[in-house]
């Protein structure tokens, strides 16, 4: 019924704002320039994970639908809605570990079904060189490592917030923003979403010939929530983070060299339970000729033996590799040592681009001596016209060292076609 109503009022907001649309003429205006928002995805997931007792193979095969528009500005405003709608063509999976009995005997695949309000916002632009977003939104920062939308899940991640973007000093900018609830990707109807809080970030960058200088703070206090897992407790990653990012790229001969180094520390804040102290490391270097990159990278999140180093509002798919067995930071930390090939390529056959990307990690602990173990990633993708198609594999193998309460072995494949307008 919840999924109705949610649509429900999409519709009436949209005919109560046409409605006055017809009766003033900036808001006609704006109207007559809107744009609308369509983006349908299939994705079929396999996943193959040890455990005692044995656990069945996840066979999630969803389809996620957003619809929504943005106007033309009104008042130097424009709107912005979006409904999300997930369901379940094959549903063999846990969707939700916090929800005790629901699909227990599969491994995790978190794409609940259900349709919620994705995005409603209103963004300003009053003021000269500053942007004003209010509502509903996505957020994506530098390289999503601290704040994102966790694209790749079905019902991505988004924010009740307030943010401020300047750009009037020349070349500097500032953003700034104000959370009060994190959206999470298991849905409205989860015990673990949202995330109910007063948090802030800021963040200013200024660009120089070798690279652009990034410092940020991320201030999260998240209200606890007692009715899930004392572990799964969000005032557990209440905490402040302060750091900076260096990040550029210089042609040598006829090869693009990049580089990216970042550091931040962090403390708890709040009403977070722990005391913590810990720093987070990353170092990145590529080399790109023609349609061929390689990347050697060391990222090091640091634990105390009882919380590692977190990012909960992370993309954290993108890290510590695909199969998602480190979201959560080990307590001892962890030390991922990577390397990436990609090669991409224009007007193969009917496709615009394909790129094809395989990368290896090498995790362990970064307190202690030890071995997580390792894993291989593998995706091709090919691009024609408003579709884009994914193949994608992961297989993570744990060390005979590494506490079944860390990680276990685990394979995971993906199919995936999306149309996005």
């Amino acid at each position: 019924m919840r999924e109705k109503h949610v649509l429900g009022a999409a519709m009436l907001m949209t005919a109560a704002l046409t409605g006055t649309a017809q009766a003033e003429n900036p808001l006609s205006g704006a109207f007559s320039e809107a744009k609308p928002l369509v983006d349908v995805r299939w994705r079929y997931e396999y996943v193959d994970q040890l455990a005692t007792p044995a656990l069945n193979h996840a066979n999630a095969n969803t389809v996620r639908l957003r619809l929504g528009f943005e106007t033309g500005k009104a008042w130097n405003t424009a709107l912005l809605a979006e409904i999300e709608a997930v369901g379940a063509l094959q549903d063999q999976y846990r969707e939700d570990p916090s929800v005790p009995g629901l699909h227990a005997t599969y491994p995790l695949v978190p794409d609940p079904k259900g349709s919620e309000l994705n995005r409603l916002q209103l963004t300003n632009t009053s003021i000269t060189g500053t942007t004003i977003t209010l509502g509903r939104q996505r957020i994506l920062l530098d390289d999503t490592r601290f704040i994102g939308n966790v694209g790749w899940r079905q019902n991505e991640q988004t924010y009740d917030a307030l943010r401020i973007v300047n750009r009037s000093i020349a070349k500097l900018v500032l953003d700034v923003g104000y959370l009060r609830n994190v959206n999470r990707i298991f849905g409205d109807d989860s015990p673990q979403s949202p995330y109910r809080g007063k948090s802030y970030y800021g963040n200013a960058a200024y660009p120089f010939k070798v690279g652009k200088l990034t410092g940020f703070t991320y201030v999260l206090d998240f209200d606890p929530i007692t009715t899930v897992a004392a572990g799964s407790n969000p005032a557990r990653v209440s905490t402040s983070t302060y750091g900076v990012r260096f990040a550029g790229e210089r042609p040598v001969g006829r090869i693009r060299v990049g580089y990216t180094a970042s550091w931040a520390t962090q403390s708890d804040t709040g009403a977070n339970p722990l005391t913590i102290d810990n720093d987070y490391q990353l170092l990145e270097l590529s080399a790109t000729w023609r349609q061929f990159a390689v990347l050697l990278g060391n990222e090091v999140l640091e634990g105390d033996g009882v919380i590692g180093f977190s990012t909960p509002l992370a993309t954290l798919h993108r890290f510590q590799g695909w199969a998602d067995k480190f979201l959560t930071t080990p307590a001892n930390g962890i030390d991922d040592r990577y390397g990436q090939f990609t090669w991409l390529t224009k007007g193969v056959g009917p496709f615009d681009t394909v790129t094809l990307v395989a990368a290896y990690h090498q995790y362990e602990p970064e307190r202690v001596s030890g071995d997580y173990g390792d894993e291989w990633n593998l995706s091709l993708a090919a691009k024609y016209g408003r579709f884009t198609g994914t193949l994608k594999y992961a297989d993570y193998q744990a060390d005979a060292t590494t506490p079944t309460a860390v990680a276990r072995d685990t394979k995971k494949f993906w199919a995936q076609l999306e149309y996005a307008y």
